[in-house]
């Protein structure tokens, strides 16, 4: 693979959900919910380098990290900005998802585990501490 064609893999949006890993089968999918947005990750002069924003209705957060080509491909990026005048930092480990090779209808996807570093009030007026890890999961969006 070429240099571009190897970043043209992660380069575009993707839809992004995060989920609070609860073991309890019967808990709704709606109280697992930590967070959803997209994720835009943008070309960058170096194909190990990651670039672009995650965000939603209100609210984005800058992302850096970086890319690795091993198997499965990896990322691992931090995303950081202020949102209602307080900064929010998480960070992210994902790795891509490899296709099947009889699958019909796959679509890019990568799965991981983020981390919110440092305190930060939520919409719902509470104080969302550090420390809490979610899995997450990132679906490509077509261009």
């Amino acid at each position: 693979m070429t240099t571009h064609s190897l970043q043209s893999v992660w380069t575009g949006k993707w839809s992004y959900r995060s989920f609070y890993n609860i073991p309890d089968l019967s808990a709704s999918l709606d109280s697992m919910l930590l967070g959803e947005g997209t994720i835009r990750i943008d070309p960058t002069p170096m194909p190990n380098q990651l670039s672009g924003l995650i965000y939603g209705p209100g609210w984005q957060l800058d992302l850096t990290g970086s890319i690795n080509y091993g198997d499965p491909f990896t990322v691992r990026f931090q995303g950081k900005g202020v949102i209602s005048g307080n900064l929010w930092i998480y960070e992210y480990l994902g790795y891509m998802v490899n296709p099947w090779q009889n699958g019909v209808n796959q679509v890019p996807a990568f799965v991981g585990s983020v981390i919110r570093q440092i305190p930060h009030p939520g919409g719902d007026g509470g104080l969302h501490p550090a420390g809490v890890v979610a899995s997450f999961f990132c679906v490509k969006q077509p261009d």
